[in-house]
């Protein structure tokens, strides 16, 4: 399904800007205070811009010719390209635009990706409203371009609704896209930033099952036990390349939605639930040793049957359990002007009215810059990546082996 394989999060990266300047820059993306350039207006006001470019080559066994024949595909994609633009009117007052190509694989069309207004007072207490990242578990958060495996969407857990589709509809098929909606959330951290916390309220499935208009409530909250993670906003990333310290963090996320599966004739309401964990340790010759672990569990009640599923109708949201370990290591020595970081990785999907499915994976990335400039090569074993999104009782698919080679590049 392109929709699986083409999904992703943010980026997340100000003077004054000639017109023209403004104009072709008026569709990006920046929060990120990792990259971008900055301009002063005044001791008060700036503006920031930068772009994110993700483009893979991907050759699947059983994706070319008919059917079940092993024939191997050879596809080059564009996964993301996007444009940040980040500003400050007042000290407490910021905003940020920023676009993505949602569409790529289909030629690719630049839509509105994020659009905040941002009210941030104090560590404790922020508040952003209009579209934004739903609070969700720490793949979500970290999007795909601060994740420590490029493959972290096309062949991961299953979707929360925000990530579902590509593209926002009215028809009861979108809750938003690319882990985004149209929203507000509370976030802050306690106790010297230690304990974080996002608290969103937002739109969610748009007609079809929703005919009430009910409210998707989202929550993430996390405890840093070691060094405390810095990131912009609620934000989080899959590693530091040890530029952080010593990490051990552990969240749980939340979403819930009265009505937000299914039909209009047959509604369920969807409850998410996830635990991730990130460790990250700096060992004494400078290595890094990173894990991270995800564990989702979701369910809808009051309805949505297992025909209406098979029938492909409505927002079929996946029910059951999902797991996703990861291990990496990064050598301290540097090879020409960048470091290598083998990883090893493995997603266990389990619908509870569907086929089980799962891959293995394991690669090498060759990180230049951090999460701003780095190559990633991998192979992939498993039948997720036939059955994907598929959650009907005969969904079909073969465990097939894939190659992947992606590129990332960030300012």
């Amino acid at each position: 399904m392109n929709g699986y394989n083409n999904q992703a999060i943010g980026g997340r990266n100000v003077g004054l800007l000639s017109t023209a300047i403004l104009t072709a820059l008026a569709v990006g993306q920046a929060s990120d205070a990792y990259a971008g350039a900055t301009f002063k207006i005044d001791d008060t006001k700036w503006v920031s811009v930068g772009a994110g470019l993700r483009t893979s080559f991907r050759s699947q066994e059983e994706a070319a010719g008919n059917p079940g024949a092993k024939k191997w595909n050879n596809d080059f994609n564009l996964d993301n390209i996007r444009l940040y633009l980040n500003g400050q009117i007042h000290k407490y007052l910021k905003v940020e635009f920023n676009t993505d190509c949602q569409t790529c694989s289909n030629g690719g069309e630049v839509r509105v990706l994020d659009a905040i207004g941002k009210f941030e007072i104090d560590p404790m207490y922020n508040l952003w409203v209009g579209r934004m990242l739903v609070p969700a578990e720490r793949r979500e958060m970290n999007g795909p371009f601060y994740s420590a495996i490029y493959n972290i969407f096309s062949s991961g857990t299953p979707f929360e609704p925000a990530d579902y589709n590509l593209t926002i509809k009215s028809d009861g098929t979108s809750a938003g896209s690319f882990g985004r909606d149209d929203g507000a959330t509370v976030w802050g951290a306690f106790f010297d930033g230690r304990f974080q916390y996002a608290v969103g309220f937002f739109r969610g499935l748009r007609g079809g099952a929703n005919v009430d208009d009910n409210i998707l409530y989202s929550q993430r909250f996390a405890y840093n036990f070691w060094e405390v993670e810095k990131n912009p906003g609620y934000y989080t990333s899959g590693t530091y390349y040890g530029k952080g310290g010593d990490i051990l963090t552990v969240a749980v996320s939340n979403q819930y939605q009265e009505d937000g599966a299914g039909t209009a004739a047959d509604p369920g309401t969807f409850r998410g639930t996830s635990l991730d964990v990130l460790m990250e340790k700096v060992l004494p010759n400078s290595g890094v040793v990173t894990v991270n672990g995800e564990y989702k569990n979701y369910g809808i009640s009051g309805g949505y049957s297992q025909a209406s599923r098979d029938a492909g109708g409505g927002f079929s949201m996946f029910e059951g359990n999902a797991y996703d370990v990861s291990g990496m290591y990064l050598f301290p020595q540097k090879i020409w002007i960048g470091q290598a970081q083998p990883f090893v990785r493995y997603v266990n999907v389990e619908p509870t009215r569907s086929a089980n499915r799962d891959v293995y994976e394991a690669g090498v990335n060759y990180v230049m810059d951090g999460h701003n400039a780095k190559v990633s090569l991998s192979w992939q074993y498993g039948d997720l990546l036939t059955k994907g999104l598929n959650y009907s009782s005969d969904a079909p698919g073969d465990k097939v082996n894939s190659m992947n080679l992606g590129f990332q590049w960030q300012i």
